[in-house]
Order: structure tokens, then C-alpha cells, then sequence
């Protein structure tokens, strides 16, 4: 690669001479350490010259890892944030104090290294893991907060020994990776429980909690399960934001807490943060973390860690939402939380990948909606008349799209001004509309 590539030619070489999962699936999927380790060492193991937070789970790991990251900014901590995949531009991965990876360290890090990449032959995932280690070690962060991309005990991202680690939920997805049972993929995730390092577990399963409480207890990790401790009273919550009463072992703790996001589902990424908080607060260097930053934090976390594609309104009159839930738990969630919600007839704009249950997914969506489907434009993408049949033989009647904007704008077209569109069914449909 010559010194001369420009930005977008740099991004045209990871997305089209890699391996890269978020478009291809399983054929790209290493179940392996060994390459990340030798980009680590090559790059002089970036991982270990800055303190990191790891956090694993089937959903809520990008919004409790946001939460977090905004929290520590407010606190004046210099904060990395790595989450997967991206909307629209590549960059999102890799954000310091909300700003996304500049441009010229991307291209940097390419032209240097490609040789290396030759040779090892890594995945996507793989190297854009060692990017942000690298660029987070460059720029001297304070912390990072580490989102795993896929399972926990074999990703990419655990090579990092953390001040912290997190567990969010365990519900199935990716079961050709994990395990087909709850208890097998939480064996999965708790594969980033390290020795003497604090775990945190948002939520407290039957079927995952014995597996949680050996691991730790192999390695000799305090364990702290969110649900037990903290818990939530007076919720008042709107399509952008919540406002509640934390209580702490049984008390009143916190007044008044505004939460920056739509969607009541995001109160469990609450617990989970105020317990990771509580964690942090007693081990250097964060001892100075308090109450006023958990404030800030949560209430700018879109605005302090430039958090996108949950329970997103990009439109009124008709109102448009779009929320990127993919799977089963996520979807059901979401689904039941729109329904809560007020508002005239429901458009719903639809589109998935292709190694996901559509009929299963599907089951959980209403009959009383008008759909439109369309296929993500990425290589994993379901045909969108594929969709159409499967959702007609479960009595969901709709048509289908060229594009997800042809879907949008049929939606937009036939819906009144007190509608909801929806869009959603995949990270990939909702990228081409924010």
C-alpha cells in the first residue's frame, strides 16, 4: 500500500481484501486468539499501557458501554470506546471522548502494517481490535471502555486484562458459534472473567448464574450481580429520555436520575452501569468518580460519546424510529415497548440477515401492521421477497423493496401524520437510514 491512498481507498482495502463477519457471516469468524496475539506483539501489546473496562452480553453491551464511557468523560477521564459494528462510517469503532478515530491514524496504521497483515492474514474484526489497542495507546487515554464483538472466552478483544469486566445478559444469538443452550453460551461469555479482576453481571438468570459464580469463583473474581443491589422506583419516561429514583440496598439513593435515552429497556443497561460504577469507584485511579459525574454522564451520553441507532427518532409527523435490536430478547423488548406507546397505524420497515431464524423472529412482530421489507445492502443480507413469503405464511402482509429507501419512502408515502414507522430487524437496515 503506497503512502499516497487516500482515507476512503484505506477503508476499500479492510472491507473488500479482509475477512470481515459483519458482511459475510460465518466464513469470516476465527475462533481463535492466536492472530491478535501476534498483532499485539507486534505493536508492542498496546492493550497493557492503558486501564480498560471489558464488557461482554448478547444485548446491552454498546449502550451500557456508552453509559460508562460518558461517565468517566465527565469525570475528566481521557476515555477510548470500542464497540462493533458501525452505521455509517467505519470510525465509530474507535472513538476517543466521544470523537471518532481521526482519518490520517487510520490510514497510518494500514500503510504501516500491511505487510504484517499479508503475512499473519487476519480477519476484519482482528485488526480493527488491534487499530484501536494501537490507537488508544498512541493517544495516551486514561481508559477504555472494551465492547467484545461476538461471545467472550475466544474474541478478539480478550486479550486485555481489565480493571473491570461486565456481563450484561445472555439470551440466544450466534448459536453456531456459542452453543445452542443459555447455560453454553454463558460459558462463552464468562470466558472474560480473569483472575482477581471484579465482574459485574447485569442480569440475574437461573439458568446463567451458576456458571457466572464458578468462573469467578475459579478465579478468584468478586462477582457483583446489579439486580441485587440497585433497583429503580417513579420511572417517567418519554421516546427520548427517563427519569427515575435509584434504590440502593432498599434506599432511596438517587433522585430525580435523567437517563439521555429513549426506550425503558435502556433502565437495565441503567442498573447495570450504576453497578459497574459503584465497582469502579473503589479502585484506583477512579476513586475520585461521584455522583454529580453519574448525573452528567447518563444524561449527555448521547452527546458525550456520540451514541447512535438505539431507539433513534430521525423523523416526526409521522414519527420514525428506528432501533438496531436483532435478535430474539432484543426484538421482543423493543417490540413490547412500542406497543406500549401511542400512536395512529404502524408502518414497519423490515430487512435481516441471512443466518438468523426469520420465522422466528418474525413470530414476535405484529399482524395489525403494514410491513415493507427490504434487504440490507451488505453481502448477508436476506432478499427481501424471501421475507415477504415467510412473513405472509405467519399472516404479516407487505411488499417488497429494491432498497431500504425505496421502503422508506413507500412507508412514508401511505402513513398519517399521528403514524409510526419503525425500521428495524437488523443493524445493517438501520445504518442506511441515520
Amino acid at each position: 500500500m503506497n503512502a499516497t491512498l487516500t482515507y476512503e481507498q484505506t477503508i476499500d482495502y479492510l472491507f473488500s481484501q479482509l475477512p470481515m463477519f459483519q458482511r459475510e457471516g460465518s466464513a469470516a469468524f476465527k475462533k481463535d486468539l492466536t492472530n491478535i496475539r501476534r498483532l499485539c506483539a507486534l505493536l508492542g501489546h498496546p492493550g497493557a499501557k492503558f486501564k480498560s473496562i471489558h464488557i461482554a452480553g448478547t444485548n446491552g453491551k454498546g449502550s451500557t458501554a456508552h453509559l460508562l464511557s460518558a461517565v468517566l468523560q465527565a469525570a475528566g477521564f481521557k476515555t477510548g470506546l470500542y464497540t462493533s459494528p458501525h452505521y455509517t462510517d467505519f470510525r465509530e469503532r474507535i472513538k476517543i471522548n466521544g470523537q471518532l478515530m481521526r482519518q490520517d491514524a487510520v490510514i497510518d496504521f494500514v500503510e504501516r502494517h500491511q505487510s504484517d497483515f499479508e503475512r499473519i492474514q487476519p480477519s476484519f474484526f482482528e485488526i480493527t481490535v488491534a487499530m484501536a489497542f494501537d490507537y488508544f495507546a498512541h493517544e495516551k487515554v486514561d481508559v477504555a471502555v472494551i465492547e467484545t464483538g461476538l461471545g467472550g472466552r475466544l474474541d478478539s478483544t480478550n486479550v486485555l486484562l481489565p480493571e473491570l469486566s461486565i456481563i450484561t445478559n445472555i439470551s440466544l444469538d450466534h448459536q453456531q458459534f456459542l452453543g445452542d443452550t443459555i447455560p453454553e453460551i454463558a460459558g462463552e461469555k464468562a470466558g472474560i472473567i480473569k483472575a482477581g479482576v471484579p465482574v459485574v453481571i447485569g442480569e440475574d438468570q437461573l439458568d446463567t448464574r451458576p456458571v457466572f459464580e464458578t468462573k469467578a469463583r475459579a478465579e478468584g473474581a468478586d462477582i457483583h450481580f446489579a439486580t441485587e443491589r440497585f433497583s429503580l422506583q417513579n420511572i417517567r419516561s418519554s421516546w427520548n429520555a427517563a427519569l427515575v429514583d435509584v434504590l440502593l440496598d432498599g434506599q432511596l439513593h438517587l433522585r430525580d436520575l435523567q437517563l439521555g435515552l429513549g426506550g425503558t429497556y435502556q433502565l437495565r443497561n441503567l442498573i447495570t452501569s450504576l453497578q459497574a460504577f459503584e465497582c469502579l469507584k473503589k479502585q484506583a485511579p477512579f476513586t475520585c468518580l461521584e455522583d454529580v459525574h453519574l448525573r452528567k454522564g447518563f444524561k449527555e451520553v448521547k452527546q458525550l460519546s456520540n451514541f447512535v441507532g438505539r431507539w433513534q427518532i430521525i423523523g416526526e409527523r409521522p414519527t420514525i424510529l428506528c432501533d438496531s435490536a436483532h435478535n430474539e430478547a432484543g426484538l421482543q423488548l423493543t417490540l413490547s415497548e412500542v406497543q406500549q406507546s401511542s400512536f395512529g397505524q404502524w408502518h414497519i420497515v423490515f430487512g435481516m440477515v441471512n443466518d438468523k431464524d426469520a420465522a422466528k423472529v418474525l413470530s414476535f412482530f405484529p399482524k395489525n401492521a403494514h410491513y415493507y421489507f427490504a434487504k440490507a445492502n451488505i453481502p448477508r443480507g436476506r432478499q427481501a421477497a424471501e421475507l415477504q413469503q415467510i412473513a405472509a405464511e405467519m399472516g404479516l402482509r407487505g411488499s417488497a423493496y429494491g432498497s431500504v429507501a425505496e421502503a422508506l419512502e413507500a412507508a412514508k408515502g401511505v402513513a398519517s401524520a399521528d403514524d409510526l414507522i419503525y425500521i428495524g430487524g437488523s443493524i445493517f437496515v438501520v445504518a442506511e437510514v441515520i
